[in-house]
C-alpha cells in the first residue's frame, strides 16, 4: 500500500454525539483525497464540506478556515509518508545498500498506483507557492533527506550531505516523472540504478 489509504466514513445516526478527535481525523483523511484528486482549488468550500460530510461550522470549528484544514492536510501527509519511507528503509536492516533499494521498492509500488498523481507536498507548493505549503513542502523534503543522508553515512560515502542531496533528487525525479510521464515502477527502479552508485564512494583515500 502507498501513502494513500482506503476512506472509510461511517454514517452516524441522527442524534448522535460524535467524539470530536473522530470527527476532525475523519474530516481530515476525507479532504486529503479530495485535495489530492482535484488540487487545493480544484473545490469550493461548499463542495468541500459536502465531500468531507461536514457542515461549514464543523470545519471552522476543527480547521478554523479552509487554509487552515489545507495546512492539516499537509502536516498529516507529510507525517504519514516520512514514517512510511523509514519503515521502508529499515526492512533492510544494517545494510545501507538493501535500505535504499527497499525505499524505492515502495515507492515503485506507489508510482504503480492507479490513483497516483505524485508528490502531494510538491503539487500543493506549485499550486501555491506561499504559505503554508512552500515551507511545509520544504520541511517534507528536508524529512526525506534526513533519511537518504543516514543511509549515505551508514554507506561510509565521503560526503553524506552531498550524496544525499543527490539521492533526493533522484527520488523526486522519480516521483514527478512517474506521474507525468506516466512510468509507474520503471521510474523507481531508474532512479535505484543511478542511485545505488554513489553509496559506492568510500569515504577513504
Amino acid at each position: 500500500m502507498g501513502p494513500i489509504g482506503t476512506i472509510c466514513l461511517m454514517p452516524v445516526a441522527k442524534g448522535t454525539s460524535l467524539d470530536p478527535d473522530r470527527t476532525r481525523a475523519a474530516m481530515l483523511e476525507a479532504a486529503t483525497v479530495v485535495f489530492y484528486e482535484r488540487g487545493l482549488d480544484g473545490v469550493g468550500i461548499a463542495e468541500l464540506c459536502s465531500s468531507v460530510g461536514a457542515s461549514k461550522e464543523t470545519l471552522y470549528r476543527h480547521f478554523g478556515s479552509k487554509d487552515g484544514l489545507i495546512a492539516a492536510v499537509l502536516q498529516a501527509r507529510s507525517d504519514r509518508n516520512n514514517a512510511w519511507l523509514r519503515r521502508a528503509a529499515a526492512t533492510g536492516g544494517d545494510d545501507p545498500v538493501a535500505q535504499l533499494t527497499a525505499v524505492f521498492a515502495v515507492l515503485g509500488e506507489w508510482f504503480d498506483q492507479p490513483q497516483y498523481r505524485g508528490c502531494a507536498l510538491l503539487n500543493a507548493a506549485t499550486q501555491r507557492h506561499f504559505e503554508p505549503a512552500h515551507s511545509m513542502a520544504v520541511q517534507h523534503l528536508d524529512g526525506y533527506q534526513a533519511l537518504l543522508t543516514e543511509i549515505a553515512a551508514a554507506a561510509g560515502v565521503a560526503d553524506p550531505d552531498r550524496v544525499g542531496r543527490q539521492l533526493l533528487m533522484l527520488l523526486q525525479g522519480a516521483t514527478v516523472m512517474a506521474d507525468h510521464l506516466a512510468l509507474g515502477r520503471a521510474a523507481a527502479d531508474d532512479a535505484l540504478a543511478a542511485a545505488l552508485p554513489l553509496l559506492a564512494t568510500s569515504g577513504t583515500d
